[in-house]
């Protein structure tokens, strides 16, 4: 399993370290310490943030993806010639 640094994790989320440490420091995150840093454990973190998707999330994740080619294929197609 990999282990993230507060500053691995935070670019992985698009947030601060500082959002991570509060999280850590609030039990929403499970974290060890290792000297005067913590690391995460890929296995500790929430199923929205790793990357292991359970197939019922794999197809929830490809009926919005379908959804928002169909509401919004025009506007996509648009976007992608700028």
């Amino acid at each position: 399993m990999r282990e993230f640094s507060t500053t691995e994790l935070a670019k992985l989320l698009g947030i601060s370290r500082q959002a991570v440490l509060k999280k850590i420091h609030s039990g929403e995150l499970k974290a060890r310490r290792v000297g005067r840093s913590f690391v995460i454990n890929e296995k500790d973190l929430p199923s929205k943030i790793s990357k292991n998707l359970s197939p019922f999330e794999e197809e929830l994740l490809d009926k919005a993806v379908d959804k928002t080619i169909k509401d919004y294929e025009e506007t996509l197609r648009l976007l992608g010639k700028e």
